[in-house]
């Protein structure tokens, strides 16, 4: 079973969601409270089911939110972000070479998410 794994840095609190093998799947922005990075988790796990909206295909439909995003960035690579409802990015992925291997991202936070158990870093 995967975690989220709260941290303190130096602006904040974010968190990392990390799967059973301990990497990390998905990471939120950094949150000016403990309470709204746990918030930002419990939005997580609630838009966690969305549907994905591939921006890579041209011509691609828009959903609506929430929802998770594919996109390219400027480095070539596959990433993912997760928006709520409202529109905000709740969590965003890593890189990816390959479109797959960032659909297989999207899938393990849909997996990990709703019965990860909360942590804070060592």
């Amino acid at each position: 079973m995967g975690k989220f794994e709260i941290k303190a840095v130096k602006s904040g609190v974010k968190f990392n969601l990390k799967a059973g093998n301990g990497e990390i799947i998905a990471t939120s922005e950094v949150y000016a409270s403990e309470k709204s990075c746990l918030n930002g988790i419990e939005s997580v796990r609630a838009n966690c089911a969305s549907e994905i909206e591939d921006q890579t295909v041209e011509g691609y439909a828009k959903l609506k939110n929430p929802k998770y995003e594919i996109y390219v960035d400027k480095k070539g690579e596959f990433r993912f972000r997760l928006k709520a409802r409202n529109g905000q990015i709740i969590a965003t992925g890593e890189g990816y070479k390959t479109k797959k291997s960032c659909n297989n991202g999207i899938a393990s936070v849909k997996k990990n998410a709703p019965e990860s158990p909360v942590v804070k870093a060592k």
